[in-house]
């Protein structure tokens, strides 16, 4: 429901973080959820499907389980699309473009790859022409499977994150908001930033130049 209510927010030109805060000091019976470029892990991406099989052998469709992982499931083709559209208010297209992705792992600080988004996100901006690097102090290395693989399917390895990498991306995109990254030194030196975690707070804005996008 976060990941479809941004979608919701975004169209009608909404902070969709907004107003997850403003609907979270609401003192009883509310739990905040965010959205985000996708689901990662062992856990919800796989899970409820073995709950929806083993319904389905008892006759019973569960509608809901199957329309969340459509919605989870296609968040990494909406990230591109917004990568697209930063992309081309600055009269710049994916194809040709540099892009550098921040945090691949499946959520912050950690260094588990299983089911990760940012898998697909660098899948799907590859296959339309864009050269992606990442930066990544948890994961040295990033391989992808070339018998579900659209794009070039070719390992990628963690650039050091320096200066003149965020100077020479047309466009970020941070799919893992790890703690050890200086954001406001990203927002400072980049063009356009695609951030799908909030990992850009209202402080770390402040004074930046960049075009910044957020889901």
């Amino acid at each position: 429901m976060a990941n479809e209510m941004a979608k919701v927010c975004n169209a009608l030109n909404i902070d969709t973080w907004e107003v997850v805060r403003a609907a979270a000091t609401k003192p009883f019976g509310f739990m905040p959820f965010y959205p985000g470029p996708g689901i990662g892990g062992h856990c919800i991406p796989l899970d409820p499907h073995y709950l929806s099989w083993k319904a389905r052998q008892h006759g019973f469709d569960s509608q809901f389980i199957t329309l969340a992982e459509q919605i989870n499931s296609g968040m990494p083709k909406y990230v591109v699309e917004l990568v697209r559209d930063a992309l081309n208010g600055n009269q710049k297209s994916v194809n040709g473009s540099k892009i550098l992705i921040l945090g691949v792992a499946y959520k912050k600080d950690i260094d588990d790859m299983r089911e990760s988004p940012a898998l697909s996100v660098i899948d799907l901006l590859r296959s339309q022409g864009a050269e992606v690097v990442y930066h990544d102090a948890f994961v040295p290395e990033v391989t992808f499977d070339h018998a579900y693989t659209i794009g070039a399917g070719d390992p990628l390895y963690n650039q050091e994150l320096t200066d003149e990498l965020i100077k020479s991306a047309d466009c970020v995109v941070i799919c893992t908001e790890h703690s050890g990254v200086d954001y406001k030194n990203v927002c400072e030196l980049s063009s356009v930033i695609v951030d799908t975690r909030n990992a850009l707070k209202e402080e770390t804005r402040d004074g930046s130049k960049a075009k910044i996008v957020r889901l």
